[in-house]
């Protein structure tokens, strides 16, 4: 059987899921980030760990 396409095309797929547990304070920050840049908590979540990078 022939692989079944899912979503979109991409040049950067994400095959790799994250569960994550946070607190209030720190949901806060994500999703105040997430206004400001109009962005969803995803994207935020992966801003954040690209920021790392530069660290």
């Amino acid at each position: 059987m022939p692989k079944k396409k899912m979503g979109r095309p991409t040049d950067e797929p994400k095959p790799y899921r994250l569960d994550v547990r946070v607190s209030k304070k720190d949901l806060e920050i994500l999703d105040d980030y997430c206004k400001r840049k109009d962005v969803k908590r995803p994207q935020g979540i992966r801003d954040g760990i690209k920021s790392l990078k530069d660290k």
